[in-house]
């Protein structure tokens, strides 16, 4: 079986020295937001070129943490995608605020900026920015339109560890960066984690209390909650860290490879925006008749998914509790065509060859 994503793969390759992190705190005597936490957030702010990182529980706190950091609540609007993980937009509502959702461009599934004015409002706080399968949006036109309009501009770079635009990490841009470290991510812990990044101090001291009750020398300043990293995983960031260039780097290597096998088929590629580092979190392909290719994958020990089946707006708990723009037929039509097909730094180039041949295969 060829697994779509295989984070257990990934603990075989630096099995020692997670092992030898892990059990080193397991050892010690702390094992929350301790020397491990506060080395990971020095050194992930430094990979990522700001001035903080600041450690969650997961990556939906580190995009509530950070809104509500910006003060956004009840009463707000911010504005996203449609065409992204629930996640997304369930962080837009745990702090109270409307979120507004758009459609996303065709060929980098991303935020279309063409409908930004549309939907902006009064009511507007914020731009709540996902840098989708591993690469940026469209970034100098979305910064203009948040300046322009006084807004504040989050990054989720959950699907982007590592990538860059014009030279810049992700996270680096916005107001507030914005990290999920889910096991299957370019950079995954062992369990849930996030992280948060911001050149703004203040900002940083406001997320370290939220994600603490809101204490400051343990009284609470304002309300806050529970959402502290915990040392083993930390700890196990820390060694991949290390690794993350590198292996971004192999999943560039698998993606070329799919490109160059896949070029001349009735498939739709994925579409390297200028100026961007794809760190291709996701590969992913549009075709017609998905189905019939997902079946024939299945059937060959292939395990590909879909980034996303079915967009937030159409889903039970949130149908008819989002702003929508006018027009949302990209992101409607995307989520009966794409594949995302297996890739990972384990990926070995003969199971790339093996799935590239499988496809070729559907298409004689």
């Amino acid at each position: 079986m060829i697994l779509c994503a295989n984070p257990s793969a990934q603990f075989k390759t630096y099995q020692t020295e997670i092992e030898e992190a892990v059990l080193s705190v397991m050892r010690g005597a702390c094992y929350v937001l301790g020397n491990e936490v506060a080395k990971l957030e020095q050194e992930f702010s430094g990979y990522i070129g700001v001035k903080e990182a600041i450690g969650v529980a997961n990556g939906t706190d580190a995009l509530e943490l950070s809104l509500r950091a910006l003060n956004v609540g009840v009463g707000d609007e911010v504005i996203t995608v449609s065409h992204t993980a629930v996640a997304t937009v369930a962080a837009i509502e745990a702090t109270g605020a409307t979120p507004v959702l758009l459609d996303v461009e065709s060929q980098y599934y991303t935020l279309n900026p063409m409908q930004l004015e549309e939907m902006l409002s009064p009511k507007t706080k914020a731009v709540l920015l996902v840098h989708l399968y591993g690469q940026a949006a469209d970034i100098d036109v979305i910064t203009a339109f948040c300046h322009r309009n006084k807004l504040s501009l989050v990054e989720d770079g959950s699907q982007a560890h590592g990538a860059k635009y014009k030279g810049k990490r992700l996270g680096s841009i916005g107001d507030i960066g914005c990290f999920s470290c889910y096991p299957t991510k370019n950079l995954g812990a062992m369990g849930d984690a996030g992280l948060v990044t911001t050149n703004s101090s203040e900002l940083a001291e406001k997320i370290r209390m939220l994600r603490e009750y809101g204490w400051k020398n343990r009284i609470s300043k304002f309300s806050g909650r529970n959402s502290r990293l915990d040392e083993l995983q930390a700890a196990i960031l820390r060694v991949k860290l290390k690794y993350l260039d590198q292996d971004n780097a192999k999943r560039m290597r698998l993606a070329e490879y799919y490109t160059e096998h896949l070029l001349n088929l009735p498939i739709q590629l994925p579409k390297l925006r200028k100026r961007a580092e794809h760190v291709f979190h996701q590969y992913v392909i549009q075709l017609e008749n998905r189905d019939n290719l997902l079946e024939r994958l299945k059937d060959n020990g292939i395990q590909a998914g879909i980034h996303y089946p079915i967009p937030v707006h159409l889903q039970p708990a949130y149908k008819d509790r989002v702003t929508l723009a006018t027009d949302m037929s990209i992101t409607e039509t995307l989520s009966q065509r794409i594949i995302s097909l297996p890739i990972y730094p384990e990926l070995s180039m003969s199971d790339a060859k093996t799935i590239t041949d499988t496809i070729q295969i559907e298409f004689e």
